[in-house]
């Protein structure tokens, strides 16, 4: 049996965020490149923030040292309102890989306290299927499928779900194809005008 993992990060809650995202589980730090959320740099969620928001799948990497920039990531999202979190806090990797399949949750976070810690938000974005799994069930609602959104209401407020593609790399899908569907669900968040 593996050890229990305690999550590695804080959540990452900007003032004013309207819209959060939650992963599964960072992966192992052997497989990091910076010291925040989607950190492996064969991931490609900040390609598609890239490709979505600048047309440009590199603009928040630092090509010569094969890392992301942080700092970019975090003054953006910051200034957008976009809140990243993960929907365990606890797990065990059952076969030592970053895969959700391989991913057994030993305490899932609590996702009432986080929201209740970011009043102005209205989305919910699971980045996979183990964290839809994880909000679906905690909300009581149907998951949407890939690229589509569900209602729900948290301490009075009407909230949407949105269901996007995972950014792993295993998800066979091209990162131009997943920034799609990112993009139509920033539109529709306000937080991108097309």
């Amino acid at each position: 049996m593996s050890d229990v993992e305690l999550h590695p990060l804080e959540p990452f809650l900007p003032s004013g965020a309207r819209l959060l995202m939650l992963g599964s589980f960072p992966p192992a730090r052997r497989r990091w490149c910076m010291d925040f959320f989607y950190p492996n740099f064969i991931n490609d969620m900040w390609r598609i923030f890239g490709l979505v928001f600048f047309g440009d799948k590199d603009h928040f990497i630092d090509t010569g040292a094969k890392a992301f920039r942080k700092e970019a990531i975090v003054q953006f999202l910051t200034e957008r309102g976009i809140a990243l979190y993960d929907t365990a806090c606890a797990v065990r990797r059952t076969k030592n890989t970053a895969s959700d399949k391989d991913l057994e949750i030993v305490t899932e976070t609590d996702i009432d306290a986080l929201l209740a810690r970011i009043p102005e938000c209205r989305a919910v974005v699971t980045t996979g299927q183990k964290a839809t799994d994880v909000l679906t069930s905690h909300f009581g609602i149907r998951p949407p499928r890939v690229g589509e959104s569900a209602a729900f209401t948290f301490g009075g407020r009407e909230m949407r779900l949105y269901r996007m593609p995972s950014s792993s790399r295993a998800y066979p899908m091209k990162a131009e194809r997943k920034a799609e569907y990112y993009g139509k669900m920033f539109v529709s968040e306000g937080l991108l005008g097309r």
